[in-house]
């Protein structure tokens, strides 16, 4: 069942494409047309003014691979991230979508299909949940496929029920969770003990149906389509039987990698997933046109670049050394993504570049700090020296 990251995606994108989906490159991570996002954080951004209609495009299937950043605005995981086993900065989420062509059935039918036969996971394995008033959903599951009704969970919260924003496209969901077995402490979603790691989401199918309105109205959307999202970091530790995302075939290179340029020992040590995790961000921000500043966008990057530097610093690293793990990851994720190589000479530039100016930083504010704590009459460190 093993296949690599990259033999994942490379099958998810060429299944949809078999079945008349129109391969459709992954956007920037800045968003060009919703100013409302910081960081593109969905397959479904770039589609956002076709779901509403207001743009048309030569084809009414898609599919992708969308590189997604989660470190800022209403998705923030920064601080999580390298402590959990799911959370990160970056991850790519692999998507099909219907523009007005195919609605809940074929979406249901496809999904079921890709997973248990193209990468062969177990029937029994699989569990869905439904939105509670999801009738038409819940019998597709049970009839069409074949689900057993004690694996349908009908859900009565805003899991399963997606929207864009406040107002705009909206719809209910259905999503598919993987059983890592007994002997992993957890339930399954809807009971209290959910947020256990037995049980894990692994896709999520939007069914659009609505625009709702400023004033709470639902509006039937004039095409009904389909948004669905699935994290291939997710679905490979699956199908490399692994239990953490960074166990997975990419990162225990970048960990690798970034063990040996900081010289640590531990493999295990959470410090080399920060930095595996977020060498991947700061890299496909830069390359998107993002560069550390003060504020907005280069706030968050100049955040991550610094928070990578400084659990270097814990591991012990001497010197810049970030900006040397830029070849790691063109080795991991060059073929998919080829201006990684392209730019290879300006990311290392701006990761040494900022790396050596916040090394500076640090060293003034260390030696203010030390000079001051050994003049110190008491134990307590005036507010304003902070």
């Amino acid at each position: 069942m093993s296949k690599s990251t990259a033999d994942i995606r490379r099958a998810f994108l060429d299944f949809f494409a078999a079945r008349g989906h129109q391969k459709v490159s992954s956007s920037s991570l800045v968003p060009g047309n919703d100013p409302t996002l910081l960081f593109t954080n969905a397959g479904m951004n770039q589609f956002k003014d076709v779901f509403l209609g207001s743009e048309s495009r030569s084809y009414n299937k898609a599919v992708s691979s969308q590189r997604c950043v989660r470190a800022g605005g209403k998705h923030n995981d920064l601080e999580n991230v390298g402590y959990t086993a799911r959370h990160h900065t970056f991850f790519e989420m692999l998507g099909n979508f219907s523009f007005g062509d195919y609605f809940k059935a074929d979406a249901i039918q496809y999904a079921w299909k890709f997973l248990t036969e193209e990468l062969g996971l177990p029937k029994e394995k699989l569990i869905v949940t439904v939105y509670h008033e999801d009738d038409e959903a819940f019998d597709l599951w049970a009839n069409t496929i074949g689900v057993p009704e004690e694996k349908i969970i009908r859900i009565s919260t805003s899991d399963n029920f997606w929207s864009m924003g406040d107002t705009g496209p909206c719809g209910p969901c259905s999503e598919i969770f993987y059983d890592h077995g007994e002997h992993i402490w957890g339930g399954p979603p809807g009971s209290p003990e959910e947020d256990g790691d037995r049980f894990i989401e692994i896709w999520n199918l939007v069914f659009m149906q609505y625009n709702r309105q400023s004033n709470g109205d639902m509006l039937p959307l004039p095409k009904p389509s389909i948004d669905t999202g699935m994290g291939l970091e997710r679905i490979s530790a699956i199908l490399q039987d692994v239990h953490s995302n960074y166990e997975i075939d990419i990162f225990v290179n970048l960990i690798e990698a970034a063990a040996t340029i900081t010289g640590a020992s531990d493999k295990n040590d959470k410090s080399l997933r920060v930095i595996a995790d977020h060498i991947r961000s700061c890299c496909f921000l830069i390359c998107d046109g993002v560069l550390p500043s003060n504020e907005g966008r280069g706030y968050v990057l100049r955040r991550i670049i610094r928070r990578a530097v400084r659990h270097g610093n814990k591991l012990g690293a001497s010197g810049v050394f970030f900006f040397r793990l830029v070849a790691a990851l063109e080795v991991q994720m060059g073929e998919a993504y080829p201006e990684l190589a392209a730019n290879r000479k300006l990311l290392e530039k701006v990761l040494k570049t900022e790396e050596e100016q916040f090394s500076r930083t640090l060293e003034r504010g260390l030696n203010i700090l030390n000079e001051a704590l050994a003049n110190l009459s008491s134990k307590v460190v005036p507010g304003e020296l902070v």
